[in-house]
């Protein structure tokens, strides 16, 4: 059955569609969002990122995931960020496909995208009381939005510039854009490449 011709469907109609999908589908509220493929920055960011702060975490207690984890954010709204991390133990459901306690997630942005990361996936993301870290992360120059939880108010920093380090402390390390954005060949005029 086309996506096209299902719109609205039950949480437990989701879960079995997008579980039997050939790709990912977010939902909010009864409706279904077919996520769309990424360019090959957007994936050796997602890798970078990926290697940066799992090895930076390793035997820490953190669990790194992938854009194959789903995040529930309500019992009616699910979304795949396309980084996870958890600080402690993950709370799962019975499958250990929805994950209910992320620390950190992060979206890398595209101009299709861009919109929605920084807007409706930031609210969603912000009422997720685990929450205290959501990065937005540009794949077309060395560019990250953090935003941290400080109590119950959150502050956005910008990072720019492959020289950049961005504190996370609610991980207790750091991230050098220059590890995000390593073999990004970048247009001219934007950031230079990193070897």
């Amino acid at each position: 059955m086309a996506i096209e011709n299902i719109r609205h469907m039950t949480v437990e109609e989701y879960f079995a569609f997008d579980e039997a999908s050939d790709y990912k589908n977010e939902y909010i509220d009864g409706e279904v969002y077919p996520m769309t493929g990424g360019t090959a920055f957007h994936a050796e960011i997602m890798i970078n990122l990926a290697i940066a702060l799992g090895l930076r975490l390793r035997g820490g207690g953190f669990h790194v995931y992938s854009s194959a984890m789903r995040n529930s954010v309500s019992p009616t709204r699910y979304l795949y960020p396309d980084l996870s991390i958890v600080r402690g133990e993950p709370e799962l459901d019975e499958g250990a496909i929805n994950l209910f306690n992320p620390t950190l997630v992060a979206e890398v942005i595209s101009p299709a995208t861009a919109a929605r990361d920084r807007g409706f996936k930031r609210e969603q993301y912000q009422s997720i009381p685990s929450l205290q870290v959501y990065l937005v992360i540009d794949q077309f120059k060395a560019h990250v939005e953090v935003d941290s939880r400080q109590g119950n108010i959150w502050q956005t920093q910008e990072f720019a510039g492959l020289d950049a380090i961005v504190p996370l402390d609610a991980l207790d390390c750091e991230l050098p854009l220059a590890e995000v954005y390593a073999g990004i060949q970048f247009e001219p005029g934007e950031s230079a490449s990193v070897g």
